[in-house]
């Protein structure tokens, strides 16, 4: 390992060992890893095509893949020879990893479950090939100035990538516009040729999934786009040179950034280009795959499952369409099935404007021959529902692939689900409410096609490589079983009752609270006590996710603490992470307030050091992997019907944190395999969420009935904590008490009286130890691992190893 890395930083870095500086050893470390999985990953590709197995497509706008030379090296088993190689030459390892920069492919859980998913795959041997965008940029990079999120670019590609292979030959036309032309065929059917008006090419990168142990390695497929023609030399020439490349401009932008703003028109249109590109490009890249291999474009459904990773690549289902029907000349019946077989659709939300409604306009305009696709699928379903007994008008107009009411719009979450083989949700909780809210008359429809499947983590990244010191104590404990099956973790559960093990485990979380403790001061200079509870909540910033209760239940704590200075209060550090959409503007202001009560509160002699508030910036994998091994309480607090499913919560518990959340997603399933006795729940039921909601719901009267809640409210309207600018919050504040439609007012009471048991808790370390170890013992059922096998025997029909 040492002469690989040696001759990488010679011959391919061109860097004399004695020049080089922290970055080119990283990048010679990177590709000397690199050379152990490419022989991996060509005899993987061989045997997928040798035994002609059925392959998974899995199709993401997102893939959160992090920081890759750690996962790799984990994953072939190398990581300590790299250290020792490293450390023959003088180089420090863990300074070098820490330049790696995280790749910006995605947001949140979405993405993260993504990457997740696609290492499950490889690490049970399923041949699969994950497929999204190569973003220049990605989200935005987060920056905190004077309390307020700036957006930055995220320059994640600045220095290359040493771990993606450019696929230049692999390149296919995507279209946008132009006309449709109708003309009979040999056989008297009518065909259609779509004429686009406009074209860019989508180019290949592709970056190996290692599984565990080097089981198997997957490819992860990201298109760039690039412009048909790079510049217009005529216009060049006559001295137009901005619009000569006008062209190119607009063809890049596709794979510039994650997410544009869909405030606009214009936002509007790139949001939609982008997800055709990634899609059509994908879709035409594995069907290409299967005739050159299997000959007959029949045979897809049983040679290729494809997995849409929520509402953004449901195109999918017009565009396979529009391939079997205008490019391999089956007839309408023939397609829709070998659609309707081969493509499952995963739904992340029951939010209605995060399912996706397109203007029927804009898809017109823009796809017009998908258009035509989406009209005929429609008439079909709407035929073929008129035929039911129990048929009304209400569930034709909500099971139409068309809005009529919101100025016509393509429901994609419609598309998806009529287009698919199978429909899930990512938690019990959440699979059941999609029946009875989103998809209810398509569900009554089709009764037999909506099923679960509660998401997973991979304990390779979140266990082994997140928190080593916790991975050596379980396996000096109970052995390496947990290491190839998550669920073995179980063995560990008696070690809560022994002293001495809980004694261990808590030192172990004792140094992860140091390393945070001293990122956090490196960050944003706030100092915090290692020794205090860790109180963490850290996550996108949405209304839905509630950091408002947790903030609000913060000033209620302060205030508490000074009144009664004499207390027996517990020391905790409330910390804060997670971005804000940048077009939302109620998001951008929480965490404002996040940083104003910060600022308020650790400048405060009075509270002695007894609350500490910290917001850490641009929140991603790397950070995650800091945060959450250190961690005591995890905040899982969502209005309850409303988070899908949730992964923070299986990281946070599989490494020792206690959660405090509402019956929400996979909080549930969660609190029914570590007890209820080891989490602790509060606040309205999903159930209770949607009386309260039909009834009508007024917060004033609740926060008037509660004077801690009421005095916060008036501090808040006051400008306590924005003397700058006293009426800053004053729209926070008054949104609270005229509408709350997350019922922040009416669960406070409730999350305050769960904190007070929680303090209570803390000061008996050995029962806290004990529930923490009860945790990480009973968390081998949230595997991603043990999901994907799920996926696999019941929706794709592959087999794992």
């Amino acid at each position: 390992m040492r002469k690989a890395i040696l001759a990488k930083l010679t011959y391919a870095v061109g860097k004399d060992p004695a020049a080089a500086k922290l970055h080119d050893w990283l990048r010679a470390t990177s590709l000397a890893v690199r050379d152990h999985v490419v022989d991996r990953w060509i005899a993987s590709v061989r045997e997928a095509y040798r035994t002609g197995r059925k392959r998974v497509y899995y199709l993401s706008l997102e893939f959160m893949i992090g920081r890759q030379l750690r996962d790799v090296s984990c994953n072939l088993q190398l990581d300590a020879v790299v250290r020792e190689a490293l450390a023959e030459i003088g180089v420090d390892y863990e300074a070098m990893a820490e330049l790696e920069p995280d790749a910006a492919l995605g947001n949140g859980g979405l993405g993260r479950l993504a990457a997740c998913y696609m290492e499950s795959m490889a690490t049970l041997a399923i041949a699969a090939h994950g497929y999204g965008i190569r973003y220049d940029h990605g989200l935005f990079r987060q920056k905190i100035a004077d309390g307020w999120q700036v957006e930055l670019p995220e320059d994640w590609l600045a220095f290359g990538n040493p771990w993606e292979f450019e696929r230049r030959e692999v390149a296919y036309e995507i279209g946008f516009g132009g006309t449709v032309e109708a003309s009979e065929g040999w056989d008297g059917a009518v065909r259609h040729t779509w004429k686009p008006g406009d074209r860019v090419l989508a180019i290949a990168y592709d970056t190996p999934i290692v599984g565990w142990r080097g089981a198997r390695v997957n490819t992860l497929r990201l298109w760039r786009a690039r412009a048909a023609d790079p510049i217009h030399l005529e216009a060049f020439n006559r001295g137009d040179h901005v619009g000569a490349v006008a062209d190119r401009t607009r063809a890049e932008s596709i794979s510039r950034v994650l997410y544009p703003s869909d405030s606009t028109q214009a936002g509007q249109e790139l949001r939609l280009r982008q997800e055709f590109f990634f899609t059509s490009a994908s879709l035409q890249d594995l069907v290409r795959r299967h005739v050159q291999q299997f000959g007959d474009i029949r045979s897809l459904p049983d040679k290729a499952t494809i997995q849409l990773n929520d509402t953004h690549p449901a195109i999918a289902v017009a565009e396979l369409m529009r391939i079997l029907l205008d490019v391999h000349a089956l007839g309408w019946d023939e397609a829709w099935a070998i659609t309707r077989t081969t493509i499952n659709y995963t739904n992340h939300t029951l939010l209605p404007e995060a399912l996706e409604m397109w203007p029927v306009s804009l898809m017109e305009r823009l796809l017009p021959r998908h258009m035509q696709i989406i009209y005929a699928i429609n008439a079909k379903l709407i035929a073929d529902a008129r035929k039911r007994p129990d048929c009304t008008d209400g569930m034709l107009s909500a099971i139409s692939l068309i809005d009529e009411w919101h100025g016509r719009g393509v429901r994609m979450g419609n598309l998806a689900f009529v287009g698919s083989h199978k429909i899930n949700g990512v938690s019990a909780l959440h699979s059941e409410l999609m029946k009875k809210t989103v998809f209810k008359d398509l569900g009554a429809l089709y009764p037999e096609r909506i099923t679960n499947k509660t998401n997973g983590i991979t304990p390779r990244r979140w266990l082994m490589q997140s928190n080593p010191g916790l991975a050596r104590l379980v396996r000096d404990t109970i052995g390496e079983g947990p290491l190839d099956d998550l669920e073995k973790l179980s063995q560990l559960a008696p070690y809560a009752e022994d002293a001495a093990f809980r004694e261990r485990f808590m030192q172990v979380k004792r140094a992860n609270k140091e390393r945070l403790a001293a990122l956090i001061l490196e960050q944003i200079g706030v100092r915090v006590d290692p020794a205090a509870l860790f109180d963490v909540h850290v996550k996108r910033i949405h209304e839905y996710k509630r950091q408002l209760l947790n903030v609000l239940e913060t000033i209620a704590l302060y205030d508490a603490i000074r009144a009664r200075p004499n207390e027996d209060w517990v020391p905790r550090v409330k910390l804060f992470a997670g971005k804000a959409a940048s077009s939302y503007t109620t998001a951008k202001y929480i965490i404002k307030l996040i940083n104003d009560v910060a600022k308020v509160v650790n400048s405060d002699p009075a509270t002695r050091g007894l609350l500490k508030v910290a917001f850490l910036p641009n929140y991603n994998v790397s950070l995650a992997q800091v945060i959450i091994p250190a961690a005591d309480l995890s905040e899982q607090i969502s209005t309850a019907g409303m988070e899908a499913s949730g992964t923070g919560n299986m990281k946070f518990a599989l490494n020792g944190a206690l959660t405090i959340g509402t019956l929400d997603g996979a909080n549930i399933e969660l609190r029914d395999h570590i007890g209820g006795e080891n989490i602790f729940i509060f606040g309205l039921t999903a159930e209770e969420v949607e009386v309260v909601r039909r009834k009508g719901y007024n917060p004033s009267e609740t926060i008037a009935d509660n004077p801690a809640l009421a005095a916060v409210m008036e501090s808040l309207y006051a400008g306590v904590y924005s003397p700058d600018d006293p009426s800053r919050h004053r729209g926070t504040v008054d949104a609270l008490r005229n509408h709350d439609y997350f019922l922040v007012t009416a669960d406070f009471q409730a999350y305050a009286e769960t904190q007070r048991k929680i303090a209570a808790l803390w000061r008996n370390s050995s029962d806290w130890a004990r529930k923490a170890v009860i945790n990480t013992a009973r968390s081998g059922w949230f595997s991603s691992d043990r999901a994907i096998r799920d996926y696999a025997e019941e929706i794709w029909g592959v087999p794992t190893r």
